[in-house]
């Protein structure tokens, strides 16, 4: 990504993300305790049994797999698959719409057909594709609300995983119809599954942003209680150090 940039565009940059923090912003006079105390509380997750169909016979080969997971504003999405043991990469990007439109001002618009999106890379053998939908509908987003991820609404916040093959497709398929028969959630899945064409990766300064940005209001409202949750419900597969695309990339 350019170093520098013109006027216009830093600008629109700035509106984007100002949008975006805008709720959590409100927060900011609030006493420090209650801060922390309506920080903490802004993600519950939803403690869900694993799928009962999982890919069993992938957990066995060699190799590393990918699937593309969006659940509103990517940052946070990364932000927990970057702590989850297996996962060798968690990129933020864009799914769903063409290259054209694969930017953070045009998608942001909320007419681009994309979806804020996590390419999460993974190694069956040490955490399988059912277990990261299992983080995924359980600590990385609320998979019932329609077009919206907490203060964030707009098609490009959707609930959709984008499977890379048939495998990937009808256990995502047959995981939300067992969630919905169980009825852990008070209002059905909405989750679309959708075959994925391409993933775009983000800009670089939308990467490693909750890492970055601890202190930000917005990541403090609605993200660090996601990782938080993770360590909580998914000890086994808690990873303290994140798995960061800045480092992945200083090492090339």
């Amino acid at each position: 990504m350019p170093t520098t940039q013109s006027p216009v565009l830093a600008a629109g940059r700035f509106r984007s993300l100002a949008r975006r923090s805008a709720g959590a912003l409100l927060l900011l006079a609030l006493p420090g305790a209650l801060w922390l105390t309506v920080g903490r509380a802004a993600e519950p997750a939803t403690v869900i049994p694993a799928p009962v169909i999982d890919a069993i016979k992938e957990q066995s080969k060699p190799g590393l797999q990918t699937v593309v997971l969006a659940g509103g504003c990517f940052w946070g999405v990364q932000a927990v698959f970057q702590h989850v043991k297996g996962v060798s990469q968690a990129v933020s990007g864009y799914a769903g719409g063409s290259k054209e439109t694969a930017s953070y001002e045009i998608v942001s618009g909320g007419q681009s057909g994309h979806a804020e999106s996590v390419q999460v890379t993974f190694d069956p053998r040490q955490v399988s594709y059912g277990r990261i939908l299992q983080v995924y509908f359980s600590v990385a987003h609320d998979p019932t609300q329609l077009n919206r991820q907490g203060p964030d609404t707009g098609p490009q916040y959707r609930s959709a995983i984008f499977y890379q093959d048939e495998s990937q497709k009808n256990i995502a398929q047959g995981y939300i119809a067992q969630l919905d028969k169980a009825g852990v959630y008070k209002r059905p899945i909405v989750t679309e599954i959708n075959q994925l064409t391409k993933f775009y990766p983000a800009e670089a300064y939308h990467q490693d942003y909750a890492t970055l940005h601890p202190s930000s209001p917005y990541i403090a409202f609605n993200d660090l209680p996601k990782v938080e949750n993770l360590q909580r419900v998914f000890a086994e597969l808690y990873r303290d150090r994140p798995i960061l695309v800045s480092a992945a990339n200083q090492s090339h």
